[in-house]
């Protein structure tokens, strides 16, 4: 009598969970970026600097006001992505395409802790490391990629 118990509680949690997959308005497109925070430009883009951003696009990786290009081998999603180091000393990675508007070329901006959206208006916290709206018309939160830091290098993907 038990293992049939066991059975149907075992299918009652599996039926539960139909539907649960999250799916972004923003089409997907590929992401693989490689960052050593040891070389160049990067060397201040560690988790001490909490609220610290790179943006990366087809401009190339960008921070403190400098640029370096990407190569063949990045991919930065379908408009940008912002990587960000959020208030736990953990970096996080977003698309910059709001999910509301999904313009690609209008990629929200990065100011301080938020991703503004040029043309709606909303803005994205980015500084508890989810991208959730926060302020306009938006129900969806921006398009998260994997982080991983390791031995000093970051990479993101999707």
């Amino acid at each position: 009598m038990t293992r049939y118990l066991k059975y149907l509680l075992c299918l009652l949690c599996l039926y539960g969970c139909e539907g649960t997959t999250y799916r972004s308005s923003v089409p997907n497109r590929p992401v693989q970026l490689s960052v050593n925070t040891e070389a160049g430009i990067y060397v201040h883009f560690v988790p001490d600097n909490i609220n610290s951003f790179m943006i990366v696009n087809e401009k190339g990786y960008q921070f403190n006001g400098q640029s370096l290009p990407v190569t063949d081998v990045d991919y930065y999603g379908y408009a940008g992505v912002v990587i960000y180091i959020d208030n736990n000393r953990q970096y996080s990675a977003f698309d910059l395409c709001c999910p509301h508007c999904v313009k690609q070329s209008k990629p929200c901006e990065v100011d301080g802790i938020y991703a503004i959206c040029p043309i709606c208006g909303e803005h994205y916290d980015l500084s508890f490391g989810f991208a959730t709206p926060v302020k306009g018309i938006s129900t969806e939160a921006l398009r998260k990629y994997t982080t991983f830091y390791t031995n000093h290098r970051l990479t993101v993907h999707d």
